[in-house]
């Protein structure tokens, strides 16, 4: 049995124009010590995704469908047995430090504060432990920084600080939504390269997100691309790349910025614009964009098998080049 199993997973969210599908009946499993990538433009439902196993949901959203995770059903524990497992169990790396950390409490107390929740440690215990971890993520004047406020420190830094925290307990699944964003490529490489090694040490399973596909190609053995809140390809990443069957993905990967282009040379883009979520079509949510959409893909398509545990969701996939 997988450690994490997420089936028909479906989250609506209340807006001025009506109901909005954020996401549109996810599925997707996650074994011990696997790494696993979220990938798609920004609206797909990746952070939504994340949120829903974390079970952070913004105010009136309802959500349907399984979240399981170690045979546990998520979807609808109580905020108490929900809080048990956030730092604990499962660990989260979010998006922006700057705005995830606490701007009136101390680095030291922050991270101090999963190990004096859950595993009841005293103040100088945590204290101690907190130090030790912010040597592990590699922190510049660790013992220094314990008494710093995040404002005082780089970007880079906040997120090791992130890291730390999310790592206190040693949880079984770390979640690390855009870990790098508004890091320059030099900090970006030592974060990603940080999170592996800890990761690797640990043995715990890693669900990571991000826009990049040279990310997810150096970083996760699976990946699973998402546009208009669905799965539209998932497979062994070295499949899906070198396949890339569903047009959506091939248009990611040709839009990549590439070394050795001419001066002023334009990058490739895909046509037109990811759709408002009230907007979505009812078949394949790219079919607005797609250069094969057919008659038929007016109807939502299923996963067809591409090669061995890889699948499209795509009615005229991309040919094999």
């Amino acid at each position: 049995m997988p450690m994490l199993e997420v089936r028909s997973l479906q989250v609506n969210l209340p807006g001025p124009r009506g109901v909005a599908p954020a996401l549109r009946g996810i599925d997707f499993g996650l074994e011990r010590g696997q790494t696993v990538g979220l990938i798609g433009e920004s609206g797909c439902g990746k952070s939504m995704t994340a949120l829903a196993l974390m079970g952070l949901m913004p105010e009136g959203a309802s959500v349907s469908g399984s979240i399981r995770f170690d045979g546990q059903e998520l979807l609808g524990l109580d905020d108490r047995a929900m809080c048990a497992l956030r730092g604990r169990r499962i660990g989260m790396v979010f998006q922006e430090p700057m705005t995830a950390l606490n701007p009136l409490h101390t680095v030291g107390a922050q991270v101090a504060e999963p190990l004096r929740r859950h595993l009841g440690m005293g103040r100088a215990q945590a204290r101690a432990e907190a130090l030790r971890l912010l040597e592990r993520v590699h922190l510049p004047q660790p013992a220094q920084r314990l008494d710093a406020y995040p404002h005082q420190l780089s970007g880079g830094q906040r997120q090791r600080v992130m890291i730390a925290a999310a790592l206190a307990c040693g949880p079984d699944l770390l979640i690390a939504d855009e870990p790098t964003t508004a890091l320059d490529v030099t900090i970006q490489r030592e974060i990603l390269d940080l999170i592996a090694e800890l990761v690797a040490e640990s043995g715990m399973a890693l669900l990571l997100i991000s826009h990049d596909l040279g990310v997810m190609a150096q970083n996760v053995d699976r990946v699973f691309v998402m546009y208009g809140g669905t799965i539209v390809e998932s497979g062994p990443t070295a499949s899906v790349f070198e396949r890339l069957a569903h047009p959506y993905s091939r248009g990611l990967f040709n839009a990549r910025p590439r070394l050795g282009g001419g001066r002023g040379q334009k990058l490739v883009t895909i046509p037109g614009r990811v759709p408002e979520l009230v907007d979505l079509p009812p078949g394949c949510p790219f079919i607005d964009r797609c250069h094969r959409a057919l008659d038929l893909c007016r109807e939502p398509p299923p996963a067809f098998a591409v090669g061995p545990d890889h699948a499209a969701r795509c009615f005229n996939m991309e040919p094999v080049t």
